[in-house]
């Protein structure tokens, strides 16, 4: 039976990072968007896509197993959520047992005035976030 990705809301992600020690936080969005839009702290840095092509980082499955381990709590935030998934169910399909999506991801859903962080995700939620 394949298990699904689990989500957990930023606030419970937050909580979740808190709780388990032993858990880490992968920012899978690209370079630039870690850098200049800012990232939670203690967050790693390992793009799922990445700039100039945006295609999958060939690297991403190499980096994350040296960053964690299969069964190691391993929480995935992106810009929405959506990227997060996707490189969620990858990271299941390769073997890691404990995957958490960071629903609504860093900046949340666009609002009715397609602004971000208006209304859901990590920075919405006040949760520490560094821009370095």
């Amino acid at each position: 039976m394949t298990k699904s990705v689990i989500h957990l809301a930023a606030q419970d992600a937050f909580n979740f990072l808190q709780e388990h020690s032993q858990a880490v936080l992968v920012d899978v969005r690209s370079e630039m968007e870690f850098l200049f839009v800012g990232h939670p702290k203690e967050a790693l840095s390992i793009p799922w896509r990445d700039e100039p092509d945006w295609e999958i980082n060939p690297d991403f499955l190499a980096r994350v197993r040296r960053a964690t381990s299969l069964d190691r709590p391993t929480l995935l935030i992106c810009r929405s959520g959506h990227r997060s998934l996707e490189a969620g169910l990858f990271l299941q399909a390769n073997g890691f047992s404990a995957v958490y999506n960071v629903a609504h991801g860093f900046e949340g859903d666009l609002s009715d005035q397609h602004c971000r962080s208006s209304l859901n995700g990590w920075r919405f939620d006040g949760l520490p976030w560094e821009q370095c």
